[in-house]
Formats: structure tokens, C-alpha cells, sequence
């Protein structure tokens, strides 16, 4: 049989409590989880491995890392005991060649980046996930230049899967906020900018994101939530975008997601 090609798909992962929650963000996940072709293993670039230079998750089962605070204790019990797949850890560092990539056997795994989302995607944690780090002291391009190297994945039933937030910022974000209040004016004209240029396929604009000025700042004050979305751009090639999910949540959160190469079927379900 021949293996499907499958989308690349940039997912705004918000709070981890969406891992636990039913709300419409997760509902649009899992929607995907059952609409789209079941990947053969999934390549994560999540915003919470950020790192100088570049690694892969090589372990056989990758642990789920509670990266944060301050969250119930029903989200530091939750894990998602996915394997990790080595084939395909060595598969990225040859894709990804002659740039010096580490494969990790035992340090990283899943960070909630990763796994809030995947607990509806896939719930039953029964594809391998491998992790790839963000080199933090690289510029824009270069993630998209990734993104276009790992793009032959998508042929062998790999889902290249970006997780981050357009517009990310915690320091005023509103506590109080409810998912459908909007969010600020800067934030909003920041992520119309992306969905538009998203839907135009305008990648330069999205890679040069800084021209949009003070917007851009204030809606990325640090960019490991941004620079997902420049991989799965990368690997997007020429295909069409669908928007999957949108609003602002919390005044600073954008939950705009988009994939590329939709398949047929899951364009009529």
C-alpha cells in the first residue's frame, strides 16, 4: 500500500491545562486526531525544548517532563507513555546534515508542549514520538531552512508537528480573561497578520516577523513560541493552508493553528 503523505501541522498549544480540559481548542485537536491519516510516528518541535545547537529524542521511551508550576496535581500525575522511535531520530540527523545534530538518549522526552496536545490527538499514546530541539541562537530562517530539510518525512508517513503560540505573552497576559474575550489590540492586528500571511502562503513575511514592529514585540517578547510555526512552514512546501483553530485567549495567548496539505477526506468530514 502506498503511505499517504501527510500534512505538517502547527498547533497553538496554550494552557497546560488544556491537556485535562474539554473546551474548543481540544476539541479541534481531537477532531484532527480522527480526521486525519494516522501517522506511521510523529517529529514534535515543541516551544519548551530550547536549547544552543540542535538535538533529537533518541530514548526508547521518552519520560513526560512536567515543565512548569503552580498547575493541580492532576496535570503533574498525567503522563503520555509514548515510545520514542531511534529510526527515526537518526533519519532527522541525516536529513538535517552536515549541521551537527545530538541524538539524545536519555536527558530530554515530551514536555507538555508535546503532550497537552497529543492527549487529543492520539490519547491512547500509541505512536512513537520523537522530539526535536530549537537551537535558540539561531535566527528566523534557519528554523524555516530546517523545516524544508525534514519535509521528505511527510512522505513516510511522519507528522511534522509544531507546537508554540503565535502570540506569547505571559507577562500581561489577563488571569481573568474567559477564552472568547480577545485580547489586546496589538495582539490582535499581530495575529491577523499571521493568519493572513498564512493563508496567502506569504513565508517570507511570517520568517521576517519583526518587521511588524512594536506588534511583534509585544506579541513575542522571546521567540521559542513563534519558531514552531517556521518549521512546519518549511516543511508545508507549496501546499495550501487550512486555518484549524484561531482566538486569542487571556488578552496574550493566540490559539492559531494551521495545516498544510490537508488531505481530501478530512476537508469533507
Amino acid at each position: 500500500m502506498t503511505t499517504p503523505r501527510m500534512p505538517a501541522l502547527f498547533l497553538g498549544h496554550g494552557s497546560p491545562m488544556n491537556t485535562i480540559e474539554i473546551n474548543r481548542n481540544t476539541a479541534a485537536w481531537a477532531r484532527i486526531g480522527r480526521d486525519y491519516p494516522r501517522p506511521k510516528a510523529i517529529l514534535s518541535i515543541s516551544a519548551h525544548w530550547y536549547t544552543r545547537g540542535t538535538a533529537v529524542t533518541a530514548m526508547a521511551q521518552p519520560k513526560t517532563i512536567h515543565d512548569f508550576g503552580g498547575f493541580p496535581q492532576a496535570l503533574f500525575d498525567f503522563q503520555y507513555p509514548a515510545a520514542g522511535d531511534a529510526a527515526l531520530a537518526a533519519r532527522v540527523r541525516d536529513l538535517l546534515a552536515p549541521l551537527p545534530v545530538t541524538l539524545d538518549a536519555s536527558e530530554w522526552g515530551l514536555d507538555h508542549g508535546t503532550w497537552s496536545v497529543l492527549a487529543h490527538l492520539y490519547p491512547k499514546a500509541d505512536i512513537p514520538v520523537v522530539q526535536l530541539s530549537i537551537d535558540g541562537t539561531k535566527p528566523p530562517q534557519f528554523h524555516y531552512d530546517l523545516g524544508k530539510q525534514l519535509a521528505p518525512l511527510r512522505d513516510e508517513g511522519i507528522l511534522i508537528f509544531g507546537s508554540g503560540n503565535v502570540v506569547h505573552n505571559l507577562g500581561v497576559m489577563r488571569r481573568s480573561a474567559g477564552a472568547r474575550d480577545g485580547g489586546y489590540e496589538w495582539a490582535e492586528r499581530f495575529n491577523t497578520f499571521a493568519r493572513d500571511a498564512l493563508a496567502a502562503r506569504r513565508d517570507q513575511a511570517l520568517i521576517d516577523f519583526a518587521s511588524q514592529g512594536a506588534d511583534a514585540q509585544q506579541s513575542i517578547p522571546t521567540p521559542e513560541h513563534y519558531l514552531p510555526l517556521l518549521y512546519v512552514l518549511g516543511a508545508g512546501g507549496t501546499d495550501a493552508v487550512t486555518i484549524e483553530n484561531d482566538g486569542l485567549e487571556m488578552g496574550s495567548i493566540s490559539m492559531l493553528s494551521a495545516s498544510f496539505g490537508r488531505p481530501a477526506a478530512a476537508a469533507q468530514a
